[in-house]
């Protein structure tokens, strides 16, 4: 590059502060100024921000490694503190009340005369640098880029959030940002020296203190001859700023020979810019901009970001960025605002954390070595190495993910990042929400893109203990509501039966021995030696069936280049063997052709999307408690003003829910469905009282049950459980509670689990004192260091904890369990070892290995 065309380039960042645990922006800025080199980081406004500032540069590639390299030497020193940087013009989690100003004078002064616009500066902007000594010139050049700030502004946005709330906005910063008094256009100036005056006016009003305040999108820099671009968010992405620094240079260029060239100031319409800024603030690059100076009309906004780059073009080719501008631009239009991006990760979970964590990820991808080539294709995903690890066990690829691996590195943290979009779009479009309680909106099923795999050998080994245990747990519901025959025979204690919550008269009303758990649900986890154990039996209303089918379809349809192996189990017949156990469960007074229906809530039920999936895959009807009701003894399905006998019921709600719900006559649907059930003409699958299956007491005797009603030794390990109404067993756990994993005995979805080793002091003596309250209530157990299995952060492959849930069918005819051909991976959030979904867990497909294949 001609040494003639240098516009040299620098950058400050404004980098928000967060604790890592919390999430939350935290005022610890000083401590890690304290150990950087102060030429290059300074303290800002808030004690929650750091300041880098580059080296000069003369080309983008300088300026990208400048930026990052002021990243990681500010990142190695905040991570060392339990800290994370976020690159990003807003954080979401703030509170005000912990967040003081910088103690100098200077910033004192400001917090007494401008208070609230102080306090609620919680923001942070990228400043773009380039040389321009002339500060006539300088002064020029500054109102000529004016009507291109708001593509800037928008191919920047990075603060949809505020206060922990979702602005409506994809740069809530500039917002705050316009309130001071000298923020926005300068007006028109024709030199230097009525740029001073102003500035000294603007002093002497009052509005400001020092020239240092003069806060206009544009301006000549009041410590270095430059002109500074100040309307950008803070960028996560270090291409994004590198993309504003390249397009400001350029028409840093254009304006230069303009006003060389004598050329007049462009038309000043402030009204018309400010709409214009308003515009980008309110959309970002996900919706229309107005193309100034062209038209005031609003067009969608890549067009705008296109028609900016095609006119800066001969000045980007002097300037030797041509090639690497329209790259990055293409790049930003095809991933789409920093916003965006946070609003899905909100959207995935409705954990407003998941914004952080993403936002802490992106700035600290943007602070990684740099890769050859410049902007060529971004870094390849490298696996890790973790004890214990299904896929990267210490420094290995196991076989069953050797084919796979390689398709998932080539695909890079950019292109699975798309695949994550489509993964999304494609969720929206088919309703694959699920809800959780206390919450208005429905979330996105979470799905991870990295398929687990279960291989052949094992999964053959788990088909046999799964049925076995399902066998067992039958024959205990049975007699635990009939005759306690095993209570008698001292197997299991009597107060373990009576003191479950989950013991309900209800289950009296099933006779006989017949199947009472036609769908079970398996909680299995493989621990760091690969040896699977069972964790939690579910026999009431188990979930996640259509959600493992539909994890297939997704990973067929985002990831289709992804080798699938050759004894692969499908997951399409699922439905056709859940149907057939249903409907062997019918009673003899159903005749030959027995009617089945799915009894949901409706779309306020948390899995409303399985309970529809499911109902359209077997060909029945869904319905709702509103449209059954009993006739002679009979139940039926009132549609249309016409009669349908109902012989079997999938029940997919809680028992509760079911007696106290309305019937097709207005009257609660509870007692005449019980004298259904006691005349023998409608079977409930799963059957009323099965709950008491579920209870983590009885899990502790589930060996037991199979030597006593199988004469079978178990195939299936279970977890050391202790129970605490046994007061030799409650002594131990007591004087463990710091290693063990403690749960109440009724406990569903992770609800009150106390994990000992990851628990506080004053969580611990929580637990003890309602232990000793109610030890009847309470199990403890041995912690299993769960495997981990990889997972794709938004970044990197990474580590997380996983279970697996496998379902079990069977019908009321005599006929053996069935092992579905689909069952659902559950990963924890990353630090916890809890699965559900309600509490942020996540899910994959899960490529069960039939034997005989590669």
């Amino acid at each position: 590059m001609p040494a003639t065309n240098a516009l040299t380039l620098g950058a400050e960042e404004e980098l928000h502060v967060v604790d890592l645990a919390t999430r939350e922006l935290v005022p610890r800025a000083p401590e890690v100024l304290d150990q950087l080199d102060p030429k290059h980081f300074s303290a800002e406004l808030h004690r929650s921000v750091v300041e880098t500032n580059t080296p000069v540069s003369t080309t983008l590639d300088g300026l990208r490694e400048g930026i990052a390299e002021r990243r990681r030497a500010a990142l190695a020193v905040a991570e060392s503190l339990g800290l994370g940087l976020v690159a990003a013009g807003t954080v979401p989690l703030v509170d005000l009340d912990t967040l003081p100003v910088t103690p100098t004078t200077r910033y004192r002064r400001m917090l007494s005369e401008y208070q609230m616009l102080v306090r609620e500066q919680l923001i942070c902007g990228a400043q773009v640098h380039v040389g321009v000594p002339d500060r006539d010139e300088a002064v020029s050049v500054a109102q000529r880029v004016v009507p291109a700030l708001p593509v800037l502004l928008a191919l920047s946005a990075s603060s949809p959030f505020w206060m922990g709330e979702d602005s409506g906005y994809a740069s809530a910063r500039s917002l705050v940002w316009t309130r001071w008094p000298t923020a926005g256009d300068s007006g028109e100036l024709h030199s230097a020296e009525e740029f001073d005056m102003l500035v000294n006016d603007l002093i002497a009003s009052g509005a400001i203190s020092d020239p240092k305040m003069v806060y206009f999108d544009v301006r000549p820099s009041a410590h270095v001859p430059t002109v500074e671009l100040r309307v950008t968010d803070a960028c996560p992405d270090v291409d994004t700023v590198v993309l504003l620094a390249g397009l400001f240079r350029a028409l840093v260029r254009r304006a230069q020979e303009d006003y060389r060239a004598g050329k007049p100031l462009p038309p000043s319409r402030p009204p018309l810019h400010r709409a214009a800024m308003w515009r980008a603030a309110r959309s970002g690059l996900e919706g229309d901009l107005l193309d100034l100076p062209r038209s005031p009309v609003a067009v969608p906004a890549a067009t705008a970001v296109e028609h900016l780059v095609g006119e800066l073009r001969p000045h980007l080719e002097a300037l030797g960025d041509w090639e690497q501008v329209f790259d990055l631009s293409a790049r930003a239009l095809s991933r789409g605002s920093s916003a965006a991006r946070q609003r899905r990760a909100l959207q995935r979970r409705g954990r407003i954390a998941d914004v952080v964590d993403l936002l802490v990820s992106e700035t600290r991808g943007g602070a990684a070595a740099p890769v050859p080539g410049g902007t060529g294709a971004p870094a390849r995903l490298i696996p890790y190495a973790v004890v214990g690890d299904e896929a990267f066990p210490e420094d290995a690829v196991t076989d069953e993910y050797a084919d796979m691996v390689p398709v998932l590195t080539a695909l890079g943290a950019t292109g699975l990042r798309h695949r994550e979009d489509a993964r999304d779009e494609e969720q929206r479009a088919n309703g694959v929400t699920f809800s959780v309680a206390g919450e208005a909106a429905t979330r996105l099923f979470p799905f991870d893109l990295v398929p687990r795999v279960v291989p052949a050998t094992g999964w053959t080994a788990l088909q046999s203990g799964l049925t076995q245990r399902v066998r067992a747990l039958n024959a205990f519901l049975a007699d635990v509501y009939d005759g306690r025959q095993i209570v008698a025979d001292g197997i299991i204690p009597e107060w373990v039966i009576d003191g479950s919550p989950e013991l309900r008269a209800s289950g009296a009303l099933v006779a006989g021995q017949g199947t009472r758990a036609q769908v079970a649900g398996v909680d299995l986890v493989r621990d760091e030696d690969g040896k699977w154990c069972v964790l939690e039996d579910n026999l009431r209303v188990p979930s996640g069936i259509a959600y493992a089918m539909q994890n297939r379809r997704l990973t067929e349809s985002i990831l289709p280049e992804l080798p699938r192996p050759r004894n692969l189990i499908p997951v399409e017949d699922t439905p056709r063997l859940l149907k057939q156990a249903l409907l062997a469960s019918a009673k003899p007074s159903a005749g030959d052709n027995p009617s089945l229906v799915v009894l949901s809530q409706g779309p306020d039920d948390s899995a409303w999307f399985e309970h529809r999936m499911l109902a359209e895959a077997m060909g029945v009807p869904v319905v709702r408690s509103t449209e059954l009701f009993v006739e002679d003894g009979r139940v039926r399905r009132l549609r249309d003003g016409k009669r349908y006998p109902v012989d079997v019921i999938y029940l997919r709600m809680g028992e509760d829910s079911l007696v106290h719900s309305p019937g097709a006559d207005g009257m609660p649907l509870g007692p005449s469905l019980v004298s259904a059930l006691h005349a023998e003409t409608v079977t409930l699958a799963n059957a009323l009282g099965n709950g008491i299956g579920d209870d983590k007491a009885v899990y502790a005797y589930v060996p037991k049950m199979i030597e006593y009603y199988l004469s079978e030794k178990p195939l299936l390990a279970d977890v050391p459980t202790y129970l605490c109404g046994v007061p030799d067993q409650r002594a131990e756990v007591l004087s463990r509670l710091d290693e063990l994993v403690s749960k109440p005995v009724d406990g569903y979805g992770g609800d009150r689990i106390v994990i000992g080793p990851h628990a506080t002091a004053d969580e611990l003596d929580a637990l003890r004192r309602q232990i000793r309250t109610a030890p009847h209530r309470w199990v403890a157990q041995d912690l299993v260091r769960l495997s981990t299995h990889p997972v794709f952060d938004g970044h990197q492959l990474a580590p997380r904890h996983v279970d697996l849930r496998a379902f079990v069918f069977t019908g009321g005819d005599g006929s053996k369990p069935v092992v579905a051909p689909a069952a659902l991976t559950r990963v924890a959030p990353a630090g916890s070892m809890i699965v559900n979904s309600s509490r942020g867990g996540g899910s994959k497909d899960t490529w069960l290995l039939a034997e005989g294949g590669k």
